[in-house]
């Protein structure tokens, strides 16, 4: 932390913005909300404020970071385009896609920001008061998801109290975030690849470029973006994917109208969407792990979801969430 004795939780206005602004400024941390997830801000340009952001969340130095910026022109000083960039940023930005792109001459990020990388991953947030932050900061901003490494994202200001009071000067409240899963990375090194799956569904992607997306590279301790990571996005509890009933000691994390059977005998349950809606469960997925946490859960039964759209990124980050720690 800077000079601050503890962490600060304000409520999102014009007088906020300016404190984040500040804090920023002089090297502080700042966590504020995107249309994703909470993000743990820092400025870009600063190498010791990097450092303590990677502090603060516990993150292995070599995973990059994503460097959050106003509007266009701010990016295209920090990355070079070429004509799949030029029109997935014209298409989606503002909004929850991370486009991973070459570094431009002079760029300001800081190395160990980007691990070394001579690539760098930028965005657009779609979100008032991350925007207004970033307009009044006038540099980029680092801003992976506010939460200690291989934690669940935060979805809400109190879920970042939670993880990190204490450690960060400043909470930005802004509500609830409105899309619960972080950005979807598309690297354009080449030909365009889905490094992570996110927000922004693949198939809008495919459906502008006219292509497939190609595969990511297998997961190494070299990421080429955030959330690459084998284990990730991890509740205390262990997830057994894709379950067809509830085993005794499990608690049960639902989808769609039909429980499985054993629901009745779950630990606790918690529904992503009784609907079977993509979007809702998104939104929900992050702060219903957190939940489960709460609730003492140590075995989780979570029920199969679709794999289209939103349902690929969602499946992700349950696999992420399960795998061996």
């Amino acid at each position: 932390m800077t000079a601050e004795a503890a962490t600060r939780v304000v409520n999102a206005d014009s007088t906020a913005i300016s404190e984040a602004a500040t804090c920023l400024a002089r090297g502080g941390l700042v966590a504020f909300p995107t249309e994703t997830v909470y993000g743990l801000g820092a400025d870009a340009t600063d190498g010791p404020a990097v450092a303590r952001l990677y502090a603060a969340k516990g993150r292995p130095a070599f995973n990059p970071l994503i460097a959050h910026v106003a509007d266009l022109e701010a990016a295209r000083a920090l990355a070079m385009f070429d004509k799949n960039a030029d029109r997935l940023a014209a298409a989606f930005w503002p909004g929850p896609l991370t486009l991973v792109l070459p570094k431009a001459l002079g760029c300001p990020v800081a190395d160990l920001a980007t691990a070394g990388l001579d690539s760098v991953a930028v965005r657009i947030p779609a979100h008032p008061v991350a925007l207004a932050i970033l307009k009044a900061f006038g540099r980029p901003v680092v801003a992976p998801s506010a939460n200690r490494s291989g934690h669940v994202s935060p979805t809400h200001a109190s879920h970042v109290v939670a993880d990190l009071a204490g450690l960060i000067d400043l909470v930005v409240d802004g509500g609830s975030t409105a899309v619960g899963l972080e950005s979807t990375i598309v690297a354009c090194l080449g030909a365009p690849t889905l490094l992570r799956p996110g927000g922004l569904a693949r198939e809008a992607i495919e459906d502008l470029l006219g292509t497939n997306l190609g595969v990511a590279p297998e997961t190494s301790d070299d990421p080429l973006a955030p959330g690459m990571l084998p284990s990730h996005y991890a509740p205390r509890a262990t997830l057994r994917l894709g379950a067809q009933d509830v085993q005794p000691g499990e608690a049960l994390l639902a989808f769609g109208p039909t429980l499985p059977p054993g629901a009745a005998r779950a630990t606790a349950m918690l529904s992503l969407s009784r609907s079977g809606d993509l979007v809702e469960a998104a939104a929900n997925l992050f702060s219903h792990l957190r939940a489960m946490d709460i609730l003492g859960a140590t075995s989780i039964a979570v029920m199969p979801i679709p794999s289209a759209g939103l349902g690929e990124a969602i499946n992700d980050r349950l696999q992420r969430a399960a795998a061996p720690r």
